[in-house]
């Protein structure tokens, strides 16, 4: 079984910036791709980020681009999201997600982490 847990929400100011962890269990770290969606109130739980098993691809979406950055460390078993130039609109819940295959929907998604909660205040 696949076990996640994010860690660095927290309230910031528009402008600002949160850096998001998830540590994965990690005899399956290495295989699977690693995403960040989140989810508002009142809203489908949409894509954010995605990386590829090796690190080697990444995907992004429209309304994060230029502003977060995903990444991986192997050695710690971890997926980081950077998030700068945070917005009101980026308020959400964030969830870490794994899947071995290399997809872009949260349905496709077996495994999640328990959220954490990112405020950007205007």
């Amino acid at each position: 079984q696949v076990q996640l847990v994010e860690s660095g929400g927290g309230l910031v100011q528009a402008g600002g910036s949160l850096r998001l962890s998830c540590v994965a269990s990690r005899r399956t770290f290495g295989v699977y791709t690693m995403g960040w969606f989140r989810q508002a109130p009142g809203k489908e739980r949409e894509f954010v980020a995605i990386i590829s098993a090796s690190g080697g691809s990444t995907s992004y979406a429209d309304s994060v681009k230029g502003r977060f950055t995903i990444s991986r460390d192997k050695a710690k078993n971890t997926v980081f999201l950077q998030m700068n130039s945070l917005k009101p609109e980026d308020t959400a819940v964030y969830y870490c997600a794994a899947d071995p295959q290399y997809s872009r929907y949260a349905h496709n998604y077996d495994y999640w982490g328990q959220g954490t909660q990112v405020t950007v205040s205007s």
